[in-house]
């Protein structure tokens, strides 16, 4: 649901750039069959027993813990049917989709989806033995491969016209860039010191990677002032105050 929602606005909403419109459109267009066929298998699993086969299922100690007790839900609201909602029946909501305009940062949006998407069908696969979930599982394994590897391909295409931080047309005395490359260890240890990266050429070619040990204060330590009345906050401390 997610991924299809979020194709299909972000290549409503791409202005010029028709190879990538196109692109994003196709793949969107391809969710939605992917959403049938999912639709499609939900239902066929609950034919015939769906409480009974929730009952069954429940005797076992360890799905039945993850089950809970729940609602017979499948069978009471959505009569044996798949709905747009998640494995515990949090409602799909809009929420879930990303769709801002900017190409690149959508396209890394992108990658992360089917990235999430693929990790969940590989443990989805793991966790069946039902040889027709799981062909259709392999097929969607398979498409969710390249659907990565498009995405992949896109941001390489469009960094090497815009570069690697997005968005690209931030004007550079908007930004303090003392701190642009500067990894500040907020944490105890200095681990993340070890990484390859540390010291070398920050991948967008402005400058190395600084490694701050000791981060520093840059401010003074912020004193708000007592909210107004009406508000009905809690006094503040006068000592603390002055």
């Amino acid at each position: 649901m997610s991924v299809a929602m979020q194709y299909l606005f972000q290549g409503w909403n791409t202005r010029g750039n028709e190879q990538y419109k196109d692109l994003i459109l196709d793949t969107g267009t391809e969710e939605i069959g992917h959403v049938e066929m999912l639709a499609t298998m939900v239902a066929r699993l609950l034919d015939k027993a769906p409480v009974q086969a929730q009952e069954e299922a429940a005797k076992d100690p360890v799905i039945g813990a993850v089950m809970g007790d729940m609602n017979p839900h499948h069978a009471i609201v959505s009569g044996i049917g798949a709905a747009p909602e998640n494995s515990v029946g949090v409602p799909w909501n809009a929420g879930y989709i990303v769709s801002s305009g900017n190409l690149l940062a959508d396209m890394c949006a992108n990658l992360n989806a089917e990235s999430q998407g693929r990790l969940q069908v590989a443990r989805l696969y793991e966790m069946t033995d039902d040889r027709g979930v799981k062909e259709l599982l392999s097929f969607l394994l398979a498409r969710d491969t390249m659907h990565q590897n498009q995405w992949i391909a896109a941001i390489k295409e469009l960094e090497a016209k815009e570069g690697v931080i997005v968005p690209s047309t931030v004007p550079a005395d908007w930004e303090a860039t003392e701190f642009s490359h500067q990894l500040i260890n907020f944490s105890e240890g200095n681990d993340s010191e070890k990484l390859d990266f540390v010291g070398k050429q920050a991948p967008d070619g402005a400058a190395n990677f600084e490694y701050v040990s000791k981060p520093v204060s840059h401010g003074e330590k912020p004193v708000l002032n007592p909210a107004p009345s009406y508000m009905h906050n809690t006094p503040p401390n006068e000592d603390k105050m002055s």
